[in-house]
């Protein structure tokens, strides 16, 4: 079996939690290919799909969107499971209930899940526009993102596949 593990990520977290999601898929025995939600053509190849992407006010980055809603009769046919990388801060801000609009999404892709996981902020690598924006919200700087739990999910991933 083989699975689709694509993100797109302004600054490299969401990509890592991608990464990190594609090798335990890979430790659990399927064949994975992890991309870039850009460098993605097509998905009709896979057996399966886990897409992501990096959330900044409510909302995916465009060429993930992009994949979905261009993509949707070829994802219809496969398993796909959405995830979305974003809120920040101990506890995580804004909470999953109000971090991402992906309903339009989930329906397109007629996804079996979507999972918020918590983000990374590094002021130094945003713009003026985007430090002034964290500035404003107070955002806390750090990686707030919990591996253990990104793996517990490629793992139901893995187990909902091969059942």
């Amino acid at each position: 079996m083989t699975v689709l593990v694509a993100a797109a990520s302004r600054h490299g977290a969401t990509f890592e939690i991608a990464d990190a999601i594609g090798r335990a898929l890979d430790e659990r025995g399927l064949d994975v290919q992890v991309a870039c939600a850009d460098d993605v053509d097509a998905v009709g190849g896979y057996d399966a799909v886990v897409l992501g992407s990096g959330v900044y006010a409510g909302h995916w980055l465009e060429p993930a969107r992009r994949l979905v809603l261009d993509h949707r009769d070829e994802l219809l046919r496969v398993p796909t499971w959405l995830f979305s990388s974003g809120p920040i801060g101990a506890p995580p801000r804004p909470d999953d209930a109000h971090a991402v609009d992906v309903d339009e999404l989930m329906t397109a892709a007629a996804a079996r899940g979507h999972r918020v996981f918590a983000g990374r902020l590094d002021r130094d690598q945003l713009g003026f526009g985007a430090r002034a924006m964290v500035f404003a919200f107070r955002a806390p700087d750090g990686d707030y993102r919990n591996w253990d739990a990104i793996s517990a999910w490629a793992g139901e991933i893995a187990d909902e596949l091969q059942a």
